[in-house]
């Protein structure tokens, strides 16, 4: 009996050694062989984490004269056979976000004296054998319940935790099973690595990047703040664009504004990033009205609409003098929804005869500088935006008229109308001598003095007048007209 107990000495102060080894030095007990009560244990390694079979050598005393079986830990003190360690439920897969903390268990039956151990797969590495703890991440903990069940605690997980985990016993053929721990990250985008607001002129190209990460990988997508469209180029306009990168080739004055970055996995929080883009463009002017009247005394307004962007300045002039506010004049800007957009108003207060005349609109920024003329000029009515009245004619206007001559000249339509319609006629010559005929009697009656028709008849007469110059006309036709 002498040889067992030095045998079971010498285990116990190799275990004592390996629990000293494993509280201060980890990486050189990963390396100690495991002799657990028999000869054929093996050993974790971080490198292989594969089983490795030891053998030991006694030398008998030189007293013993009887043989010592050797043990193998597979039969007892009875030759009764120890039923080997098996697992009873299979690792549970885990998805925990990051931050979270988690526990994977692996439970196992008829352990006896054998070994429990946790490995990280992808990096190779013990964390755990039997209720020590051999990583330095201090993260990661053990526990079990009554040797059946192996807890692995991993607190505040994160992204590079994630991976198949091994439970390993340390049987002579070792037995393993596999668990995943998936860790689900939220997205996140890099304000380094991303677009910030952008100046272009117009007409120039743009492209937009969004450095965007997480767990899953994270879908980005492009919106407008406003939910316009996104013009992409001049045939592709669309409400949404997904890609880490926004694309625009000659872009407008219409493009400009805030951009959206979108980015998530399905991961909550989404997040988004805002980028300003600006289009850079000289001043243009639009004027509703050029010409505008007003009647003395009356209050008026100009009015100019401007584009552009920087904001131009803008103010007015008349005679290349800067219109100064006072208690006649009265200027003003007012911005529009769009933003390189704005409306100027002039307003003249007690129209003078010396406020009528030219005005300038005038609109200037670093691009460049426009202006636009309206004319004010005076009527006799409310002020109106219509153009002005045509001048007087310098005859004036008789009351009493020559109805002769009014009727010669509607005898003279009529006339000229049938001509046209009877060009190249057979009988065109005779309506010319009846027409000159007409003429020289109008002619002689026109020489003598005018006659005045008595009040209250005259326009019984002007009435009668052209009826019968109709009666004479339609004879005439009539007569030229017919069959010879």
């Amino acid at each position: 009996m002498a040889v067992p107990r030095a045998a079971a000495v010498a285990l116990l102060a190799v275990a004592v050694v390996v629990v000293v080894l494993a509280e201060t030095q980890p990486a050189a007990a990963q390396h100690i062989v495991q002799e657990i009560d028999d000869p054929g244990a093996y050993m974790f390694t971080p490198s292989s984490l594969s089983k490795r079979k030891t053998t030991t050598t006694t030398t008998p005393a030189p007293e013993t004269t009887t043989d010592v079986p050797e043990y193998t830990g597979t039969t007892d003190k009875d030759d009764k056979k120890v039923p080997d360690p098996s697992f009873v439920d299979e690792i549970e897969n885990v998805t925990a976000p990051a931050g979270r903390s988690i526990k994977l268990s692996c439970t196992v039956k008829d352990l006896g004296a054998y070994r429990v151990a946790w490995m990280h797969f992808e990096q190779s590495a013990i964390l755990t054998v039997h209720t020590h703890v051999i990583t330095r991440n201090p993260r990661i903990s053990v526990s079990h319940d009554n040797l059946r069940t192996w807890f692995l605690h991993i607190r505040d997980v994160q992204k590079e935790d994630r991976g198949r985990y091994m439970c390993q016993i340390n049987t002579a053929n070792a037995k393993t099973q596999i668990g995943y721990l998936h860790v689900v990250v939220p997205p996140s985008i890099s304000d380094t690595q991303s677009s910030s607001d952008v100046i272009v002129r117009e007409n120039a190209n743009v492209s937009l990047a969004c450095a965007a990460s997480g767990s899953p990988d994270p879908v980005v997508k492009w919106k407008r703040d406003d939910n316009s469209t996104i013009n992409v180029n001049k045939t592709l306009a669309v409400t949404e664009w997904e890609g880490t990168r926004l694309e625009m080739s000659r872009i407008s004055r219409v493009d400009m504004g805030d951009y959206l970055c979108i980015a998530s996995n399905g991961v909550p929080p989404t997040v988004s990033k805002r980028i300003r883009v600006s289009v850079d463009f000289p001043p243009m002017l639009q004027i509703p009205h050029q010409l505008v009247g007003a009647p003395l005394g009356s209050t008026v307004t100009l009015e100019c609409s401007t584009e552009a962007h920087p904001i131009s300045l803008n103010y007015w002039t008349r005679e290349k003098d800067m219109i100064h506010e006072n208690s006649k004049f009265h200027a003003d800007t007012q911005r529009a929804e769009l933003p390189y957009k704005s409306h100027m108003t002039l307003t003249i207060r007690n129209v003078e005869q010396a406020d009528y005349g030219t005005y300038k609109c005038v609109a200037k920024n670093p691009r460049g500088e426009t202006d636009g003329v309206i004319r004010l000029y005076r009527v006799s009515t409310t002020p109106t935006t219509s153009p002005p009245p045509p001048p007087p004619t310098t005859d004036p206007i008789v009351e009493t008229r020559d109805e002769s001559s009014s009727s010669s000249s509607n005898n003279n339509n009529v006339l000229d109308s049938f001509r046209e319609r009877d060009k190249g006629s057979k009988y065109l010559s005779s309506l010319n001598e009846i027409n000159k005929s007409e003429h020289k009697s109008l002619d002689a009656g026109g020489k003598g003095p005018r006659q005045e028709w008595p009040p209250g008849r005259t326009s019984g007469c002007r009435t009668l007048l052209p009826f019968a110059w109709t009666l004479l006309i339609a004879a005439v036709l009539a007569r030229v007209t017919a069959p010879l």
